[in-house]
């Protein structure tokens, strides 16, 4: 296992690395278009029975989108084994972080607090674990994709949007979320080139919107400073990349990321841990908004 100090680096370097090469044409790793949009599902672990959280996701979406695996189904060697499939010789896995209580040694994923809070991170170890891709093993055939209609994935993105609870006023051509009047302000959906890029700016703009402090009560300046502002769109902008992964919604690269890559990368290279609040508090994000009438997506292929 490596140490702790190690794990934030190692992690934080791969995803700069592909920050930097997606830069030129706004594609972030996290972008559904480049991990298959709605021909895949999210990060999941088939045997065990769950989805990865926070910078799990984005570390193996990296991966998936790299190595050109046609299946977000991911376990550990033991894992695979354990029904009746076999790792390839010669296969590498992929890192996932967990953290490990120093009381109870039972694992625990990576969360915004036990990242964030110092008590928490002398109680909490951080450990590598290694996964393999589908893709990678011998003896096990991946359930088939959903095929999901459009018309399906779009009403479950309207209900979404309509029973979130956020008010939402409609016109003019800015969308933007208003802290000061806890309100929305979008476009009409007519104005966007079309649904899956007014579902990602929604989105985008309702991770905002979960930041309020009777919601997640997400304030990131005593974390980040003066790069609170850049950290809280690269918050919003992985909470609306969970939402659209997890709907089956691939919108397309946004070209104002130019104006946050710089400042991204000057947070992500600053503080190796960045990436992990960032992902973590994304999440969290995520699951406030999510319906649970909303059946995911690989659970609907099961």
């Amino acid at each position: 296992m490596a140490p702790n100090s190690d794990i934030y680096q190692t992690t934080a370097q791969k995803i700069i690395a592909v920050i930097k090469n997606g830069a030129g044409e706004y594609r972030m790793p996290w972008n559904p278009i480049k991990c298959g949009g709605s021909e895949r599902t999210m990060p999941h672990n088939p045997i065990g029975g769950y989805a990865y959280r926070g910078i799990n996701i984005v570390s193996l979406w990296i991966s998936q989108e790299v190595e050109g695996y046609s299946t977000a189904e991911w376990a550990t060697y033991r894992q695979w084994l354990s029904v009746g499939a076999q790792v390839q010789k010669g296969q590498k896995g992929t890192s996932t972080v967990f953290f490990k209580p120093v009381e109870t040694g039972e694992p625990q994923e990576a969360t915004t607090e036990n990242v964030d809070n110092d008590m928490a991170r002398a109680l909490f170890i951080a450990r590598v674990g290694y996964v393999f891709n589908a893709d990678q093993v011998d003896g096990y055939s991946s359930k088939p994709a959903p095929e999901l209609s459009v018309t399906k994935r779009h009403a479950n993105a309207d209900r979404l949007v309509k029973e979130g609870g956020a008010c939402i006023i409609f016109g003019g051509v800015i969308a933007c979320y208003a802290p000061s009047r806890d309100k929305i302000q979008l476009p009409p959906p007519g104005s966007f080139r079309d649904m899956e890029a007014y579902y990602g700016v929604t989105f985008h703009e309702l991770t905002h919107w979960t930041g309020h402090q009777s919601r997640c009560n997400r304030d990131l300046r005593n974390r980040f400073g003066s790069e609170a502002y850049a950290m809280e769109e690269l918050v919003a902008e992985l909470g609306s990349a969970f939402l659209c992964a997890r709907l089956g919604i691939a919108p397309e690269p946004r070209e104002d990321h130019a104006q946050y890559i710089e400042s991204w990368l000057k947070a992500l290279n600053h503080d190796k841990r960045a990436i992990f609040t960032a992902a973590s508090k994304a999440s969290q994000a995520a699951e406030f908004l999510w319906l649970d009438s909303i059946v995911d997506n690989h659970q609907q292929a099961a």
